[in-house]
């Protein structure tokens, strides 16, 4: 989102950031060609809003890195949410070494979620060690075929 001079038609420049305290948020943003400024006043939910979805407001004095938004996104994710042991599941199930080599093959930032599925699949159904066969079952059973 710019903000453009009506008057100018060239994009204003942010000037200033303000978190008054009471969950609103003000920015105010310059033309740098006439001087007119503009404010922006959000109130607390859109607030949370902007907040929640990692906006900058005013950007950055650095260059954009690539894949910037799209590793921010994967970053924000809890660092256990997939770890064993979380809410009491994934325990107790042992991996076959076929099984390991094959979990190891999947791409890291989804492979806690793999093994989080296949843990709690061999949980529900008792079964005691994880082996390829079984991670096959569940593919079929769980309609992961494509994945």
């Amino acid at each position: 989102m710019k903000f453009l001079c009506v008057e100018c038609d060239q994009q204003m420049t942010f000037e200033e950031r303000q978190l008054p305290g009471d969950g609103t948020l003000a920015a105010a943003f310059r033309c740098p060609r006439c001087g007119r400024a503009v404010a922006l006043l959000t109130n607390p939910m859109e607030t949370q809003l902007v907040a929640s979805l990692g906006v900058k407001i005013g950007g950055t004095t650095l260059p954009a890195q690539p894949l910037e938004t799209v590793r921010g996104m994967v970053a924000t994710g809890r660092d256990d949410a997939f770890a064993d042991g979380v809410r009491g599941r994934g325990s107790g199930v042992r991996w076959s070494a076929d099984a390991e080599d094959r979990l190891a093959r999947v791409p890291g930032f989804v492979r806690g979620m793999v093994k989080r599925i296949y843990a709690d699949y061999a949980n529900d159904r008792g079964i005691a060690e994880i082996t390829p066969a079984m991670m096959d079952r569940a593919r079929s059973e769980l309609g992961l075929e494509g994945m």
